[in-house]
């Protein structure tokens, strides 16, 4: 009983959280196609997009995500960089591992970018039935819709702890709605489910060539929340993901397309809003609160997901640290990122504003995440043939097949890049620069360093400990590096000519896996004269607690009769001008080191016991 319990609660959740955004699709995805398609005869336009968004949904969400994306999970966790991640431990470092390693960072870039532009149409096209309702309130939609992702973000500092168990009924009622909605309209015009037959998205697609291009672009809005299924599904397991899908989610999609789709087919004038004319006008202002409730819910898991994604990002050691909030003492996926709300916020206002309704904003959604999921295929392809030892024939016949289709998807919005495309890409190509700069910028630090003579071997402790006077106390050096004494510890040797009578050298090591076990957080080893090396272990979805890890230590045997006492060293990087080659990315590296959120707060160490040594380096 318990078993089916925690199922149940564990499948209404994923049908909450998980199936947010690709939840919401019909109130836009079907009205894109049919336009994009409105030049073909009538009954080719509606049974031809029907029949590609129903083989979409099948292709590239049941089989590629459902059946073999999520099991690439690592240790549980979903997305594009915990399957980096996961390739990464398959992989010796050399050409083929950067080159994946970049197309992981420029898919975690366009994820970013999914972030910004699906609050954005989610909310717009849910306040946009208010024009159905009330043609002359069609000037009050961007207000509105404004004022609903204001509120969304300024929210965010409370957590989803609190209002995540709301989720999953709202979203289950939403789902219920969309199949009866569908049924009714099926019901009375059943030659509808004539676009079962895949023959009609092939006649879509070459009754006139020129517009193919474009048809596949919109139908790809049906499927846009495939890569946030996978990215969320750490939060329920891959189980209760499934169970969702099938069961609830992909009914009610399918039957609500095929509801709009049999209205056109007997109203082809209704064409400008076919979800909102599913339902009696007086049950009009009820389905807008329920879409409009799920929109934001909608918005909550993408933007829920970019501060997961920016969290693995800053422990990838892909973007400078950041201030990570815990909002749940339950539930560690639960996090506050108060510069990724505040960036995504502004940034969402802006393409709400700039594109004004969700018809434009169509044309701009869906290069991002089709890039990212042309991406997730290419690096499931090498983590089946490496880690699941798929036989090489097994591999090439499926990959090849769902590459092809993202392939088609991607240059279908890539044709959009006029009408809006540009602006995700253009957004994406500047985070991917960005985690370049900083991954290259932190490796030319470390080599600076070295030359400079700033790294001193840890073999070469003794020789810097003998004769210098003991201060009682104790003292923490955080360590960069497991083979080099810190940074501080000699700076503060230079500076006061004093060692501690106890001394941790504490080394922060971010595994590739989500999380680490309690029994392999820690190791000690005494290296005399009162000085110890402590490598302490997190997860790329950890919060580590330099203070807790200490009182690990202290479980384990390292215990001090003082408290401890803080010490960082900091490089203020400083660009050579005279140096030509990579200036501005030296400089932009510069600039984001100096705005990267300090050590002690990143790593919970109290303001009160730290003392901050600096060091120049020049790059």
């Amino acid at each position: 009983m318990s078993r089916t319990r925690i199922s149940s609660a564990a499948v209404i959740g994923a049908t909450g959280v998980v199936y947010g955004d690709i939840g919401t699709s019909p109130l836009y995805a079907f009205a894109a196609a049919h336009k994009a398609a409105a030049a073909l005869p009538a009954g080719v336009a509606v049974l031809g997009t029907l029949s590609l968004i129903f083989s979409s949904l099948l292709v590239v969400v049941s089989l590629k995500y459902l059946a073999i994306v999520l099991r690439a999970d690592n240790d549980g966790e979903g997305g594009i960089l915990a399957l980096l991640a996961r390739l990464d431990r398959q992989l010796q470092a050399g050409k083929w591992s950067h080159r994946l390693l970049l197309m992981g960072m420029l898919g975690a870039a366009l994820f970013y970018c999914d972030a910004i532009i699906t609050p954005a149409i989610s909310v717009l096209s849910a306040v946009e039935g208010l024009a159905v309702l009330r043609p002359a309130a069609a000037e009050l939609v961007l207000p509105i819709a404004l004022g609903i992702l204001v509120g969304l973000f300024l929210v965010q500092h409370r957590g989803t702890a609190r209002v995540s168990s709301l989720f999953g009924p709202v979203m289950v009622l939403w789902f219920v709605v969309l199949g009866a909605a569908g049924i009714a309209s099926i019901a009375m015009t059943p030659k509808i489910l004539l676009a079962l037959n895949p023959a009609f998205a092939w006649l879509a697609l070459t009754t006139q060539p020129a517009l193919a291009f474009a048809i596949v672009g919109a139908v790809f809005l049906a499927v846009t929340g495939g890569e946030a299924l996978y990215a969320d599904m750490g939060h329920f397991g891959r189980g209760a993901v499934r169970v969702a899908w099938f069961g609830l989610v992909w009914p009610g999609l399918v039957l609500n397309y095929f509801g709009q789709g049999a209205l056109l087919l007997r109203s082809p004038s209704l064409a400008d809003s076919p979800f909102y004319r599913l339902v009696p006008e007086a049950a009009l202002p009820a389905l807008i609160v329920l879409a409009t409730a799920a929109t934001v819910i909608a918005s909550q898991a993408t933007i829920t997901g970019a501060f997961s994604i920016t969290k693995q990002a800053v422990q990838l050691d892909l973007l400078p640290r950041v201030r990570i909030i815990q909002t749940s003492a339950r539930e560690r996926g639960q996090i506050y990122v108060p510069v990724a709300n505040w960036t995504l916020l502004v940034a969402v206002l802006v393409v709400a504003a700039a594109f004004g309704s969700s018809e434009r904003l169509s044309a701009a959604y869906g290069a991002a995440v089709a890039g990212t999921m042309w991406i997730t295929t290419v690096l499931a392809a090498v983590v089946a043939r490496l880690d699941w030892r798929w036989p090489g024939v097994a591999v090439w016949t499926v990959f090849p097949l769902l590459l092809g289709i993202d392939t088609v998807f991607l240059a279908g919005n890539l044709a959009k890049v006029a009408q809006g495309a540009w602006v995700p890409l253009t957004l994406a190509a500047g985070l991917f620069v960005i985690f370049d700069v900083w991954r290259n910028g932190r490796e030319q630090l470390q080599r600076q360093r070295q030359l400079d003579s700033m790294a001193v071997p840890m073999r070469d402790l003794p020789r810097y400990v003998a004769g210098v006077g003991r201060v009682p106390g104790a003292a923490v050096f955080l360590a960069s590096r497991p083979d080099t004494l810190p940074g501080a510890f000699l700076r503060n040797l230079e500076l006061n000519s004093v060692v501690h009578e106890t001394v941790v050298f504490l080394h922060v090591e971010f595994q590739r896996v989500p999380k680490v076990p309690d029994g392999s957080r820690l190791d000690i080893t005494d290296l005399g004269n009162g000085v110890y090396d402590v490598r302490a272990r997190y997860g790329f979805m950890e919060t580590p607690d330099i203070p807790q890890a200490l009182v690990g230590c202290a479980r384990l045997g390292l215990r001090v009769r003082a408290e401890y006492t803080y010490f960082l060293g900091r490089h203020v990087v400083v660009p050579v001008v005279q140096r030509r080659e990579g200036r501005w990315q030296r400089r932009l590296f510069a600039w984001l080191q100096r705005r990267a959120t300090g050590a002690a707060e990143f790593f919970g160490m109290p303001p009160k016991r730290l003392a901050i040594l600096s060091t120049v380096v020049e790059l």
